[in-house]
């Protein structure tokens, strides 16, 4: 039998690579025209998605070119078209919308939201709304190639009919009054909207009790519209915090590069998201100068815990280790829960060791869930072992002003620093400032924990020298604890 298989065809091979060409130009075109099927977003970007189903109100606040205005325009593409991935988890509406998306000026909004949601001018239909979507892009006036309202097809693509949402662009510089009037499923702030406007497109939102929220870099300091968020909790506020090191495509050489080349008075703001608070700033030092990585404390360390009560602001507490031959204070652990009481916190931190735990002159004071008893000894009753005395100098006083003055200095001289993993602890670092001269005690919980640490660190204790437990006893009594004695 002769053998009859084919002779290997080169116009074949041709054919196939002409096939494999155009199947590789329409792959590509679908992935530009659609991009919004193949969004996958950071984990940041998730946290501030996932917030829309709980809350009404929402900051991406966020270092520059990390994505956060990406993520403004796909979370809007999926609302004005009803295309939500499998896994999504955010706000959903089942309805065609009406909505609203704000900028400083027309030439923003050109070229930012409308870039980001249609594409650059001349390339419509490559933004994160489907291209097969757009159905009508009426013009706006006074600015070159600005659009003033798009028509989107709601429920499906291709040739599904549908009703249709409605998606208004509009300035800040058209004032207050051109953001009145209208009710709408959501807005949408890309870049800071000066306090009444934003308070205008949040009304808007309420018969629907729609979503609002904002993606912007807080160059502006700590304004009201931050204040809102950072400052006054809410259970229909949210705040996401994005930095440039949660930025996937930056290389580490490129962060380096984008970091040293901002002033350093902004340099916080666009790479953390940290809002420029000048010298309002109470700690004006870099976190790169206190940061370091977690260590195994060795022996020879004192340790002390530090406990600031509360209630509707969380309580707090952190963990000191004090390296006293090098003078060097580091803060190790951190805890911090809103409404919760001592009963949970204290079987939160005891696992941290038999450490003496500093404590503010507040926890005297007696509260109603304690049934009369002052807030250090239900602590105590907790079998925590709470120093005999509140937070205080040596000499006896309890100055703010002078305990926050003994941690700066600390951090200025390289006598002071802080575990790379206590995230809640930067957080309210980065925020803590004056308004007026006067210190802003909100958000504070943890760093106010600290210097009441700072303040006791005579206290601290060398815990594996303890052969046995420390004696509780009632710690505003005549008789102190047993270790205090001789």
């Amino acid at each position: 039998m002769s053998n009859t298989s084919p002779k290997f065809d080169a116009s074949n091979l041709q054919d196939l690579d002409k096939v494999e060409a155009i199947l590789s130009r329409e792959k590509s075109r679908r992935s530009t025209e659609n991009k919004l099927k193949y969004y996958k977003p950071y984990p940041k970007q998730n946290v501030f998605h996932m917030a829309g189903a709980s809350h009404r109100e929402r900051l991406f606040r966020a270092a520059n070119q990390v994505g956060k205005t990406w993520a403004g325009g796909f979370e809007a593409a999926m609302h004005a078209t009803g295309r939500y991935p499998d896994d999504w988890q955010g706000r959903t509406f089942d309805e065609p919308i009406a909505a609203w998306v704000g900028s400083p000026t027309g030439e923003t909004l050109r070229d930012g939201p409308q870039r980001i949601l249609l594409g650059r001018v001349g390339q419509h239909g490559t933004g994160t709304i489907p291209k097969d979507a757009v159905r009508e892009k009426i013009p706006g006036r006074g600015v070159s190639d600005l659009i003033d309202t798009l028509v989107i097809k709601w429920g499906g693509g291709g040739d599904v009919q549908a009703p249709d949402s409605i998606i208004g662009l509009k300035s800040y510089v058209q004032g207050r009054e051109k953001w009145q009037g209208e009710t709408l499923h959501w807005v949408w702030f890309d870049e800071e909207p000066p306090e009444d406007i934003y308070t205008e497109g949040l009304t808007r939102t309420n018969v629907k009790q729609g979503s609002v929220w904002l993606t912007f870099t807080p160059l502006l300091g700590m304004s009201e519209v931050v204040r809102r968020f950072l400052l006054e909790p809410s259970p229909d506020r949210h705040d996401t915090n994005m930095t440039i090191e949660e930025a996937e495509h930056f290389t580490p050489e490129q962060r380096r590069q984008i970091i040293a080349s901002y002033p350093a008075h902004e340099r916080e703001a666009r790479t953390k998201g940290v809002p420029i608070l000048g010298s309002g700033r109470i700690f004006p030092v870099s976190e790169e100068s206190i940061i370091c990585e977690p260590f195994a404390i060795p022996n020879h360390f004192h340790r002390l815990g530090a406990m600031d009560f509360g209630w509707d602001h969380p309580f707090a507490a952190v963990e000191l280790a004090w390296d006293a031959d090098q003078d060097i204070v580091y803060v190790v652990k951190a805890h911090r829960l809103r409404e919760a009481t001592p009963v949970t916190h204290a079987a939160a931190i005891r696992s941290w060791g038999n450490l003496p735990w500093a404590w503010p002159r507040d926890g005297r004071r007696e509260t109603l869930e304690g049934a009369g008893i002052a807030l250090a000894q239900q602590y105590t009753d907790q079998a925590l072992n709470m120093l005999p005395v509140h937070a205080q100098f040596d000499d006896g006083s309890v100055s703010v002003e002078a305990g926050l003055m003994d941690m700066l200095n600390r951090m200025e001289t390289g006598k002071f620093k802080v575990f790379s993993t206590l995230l809640d602890w930067f957080e309210e670092f980065r925020l803590f400032h004056r308004k007026d001269g006067k210190v802003v005690k909100l958000g504070d919980d943890l760093l106010s924990a600290t210097r009441y640490g700072v303040m006791m660190l005579r206290f601290a204790e060398q815990i594996y020298r303890r052969k046995e437990p420390r004696t509780r006893r009632t710690f505003w009594g005549v008789q102190g604890p047993s270790w205090m004695s001789g």
